[in-house]
């Protein structure tokens, strides 16, 4: 992995560090030695192309996918993730892009679906009261627990989601694509939510193709390309450093422009 010497020292202790993770599908490789580390308190932003291998890696840390070769040290101890089972209770929480709520049921529900309290005999109360709780510290604009999942906006629903994976308290949440076909309003609201997640302590992961919802929240943003490492970058970094890291090239419409604007700039501080 490519290291920034102008990157910040994170200050949060290590909670999860990847070592030379390959995933291969048959002939296809995937994935090949990726490194990653997460520490606690940060938003690390996971950029690339379509087909870098974003996703594939998030399904292994989610124990989707088992890697081929490489090895997962979590907490300071080297770990399996055979299913999604026990990368949960380890402490990896993750939600998808289709968020999977049931919109038929309400917010309690869903924030509770698959670990309701006493099953055989539902505690509606104190499951009401756990569901206010997690919203509240997150403080979430949904109008009633009780309303149905159909009825919330976008950002309402990432919410919920999050809520639900926070209920069995992670260290890790893994946030795939959260703002996409989103609003303005709603994509703020979310942003919002990811900085008071990590102001629990918590450790972020984040993949998204929108680079101004990374530098509004990321303290690195790390790039796959065709399934490597190909560089750490600070929020601040250029858009021509990024885009050239994400494409391969660095002759491009990005660095084009800059180019041009440099040398405006240039000719007009030369001019008397």
């Amino acid at each position: 992995m490519t290291d920034n010497p102008n990157m910040p020292t994170p200050t949060g202790e290590r909670i999860l560090s990847l070592r030379g993770i390959s995933k291969n599908f048959g002939a296809v490789s995937a994935l090949t030695g990726i490194d990653l580390d997460v520490h606690a308190g940060e938003v690390v932003a996971l950029v690339g192309d379509n087909g870098a291998g974003k996703s594939t890696l998030v399904k292994i840390l989610s124990g989707v996918h088992r890697p081929s070769s490489g090895t997962i040290t979590f907490a300071g101890r080297e770990v399996n993730l055979p299913d999604p089972g026990s990368a949960l209770a380890l402490g990896i929480a993750t939600v998808f892009q289709d968020l999977a709520l049931c919109e038929n049921l309400d917010v309690v529900a869903n924030i509770f679906l698959g670990k309701e309290l006493n099953p055989l005999r539902l505690d509606e109360v104190a499951m009401e009261i756990k569901a206010w709780t997690l919203l509240n510290e997150l403080s979430a604009r949904i109008p009633s627990v009780r309303e149905p999942v159909a009825s919330l906006s976008g950002g309402q629903r990432q919410t919920v989601a999050i809520a639900r994976s926070l209920l069995l308290d992670p260290r890790i949440i893994l946030l795939d694509e959260p703002t996409a076909a989103l609003g303005v309003a709603q994509t703020a609201e979310v942003l919002d939510l990811i900085e008071r997640v990590r102001a629990r302590g918590l450790g972020v992961v984040m993949i998204s193709h929108n680079m101004e919802d990374v530098r509004a929240v990321a303290d690195r943003i790390v790039v796959l390309r065709l399934g490597k490492n190909n560089g750490v970058f600070p929020p601040d970094a250029s858009n021509q450093d990024l885009v050239s890291a994400i494409t391969g090239a660095d002759n491009n419409a990005v660095s084009r422009r800059a180019n041009r604007r440099q040398a405006q700039a240039t000719s007009q501080e030369a001019q008397p």
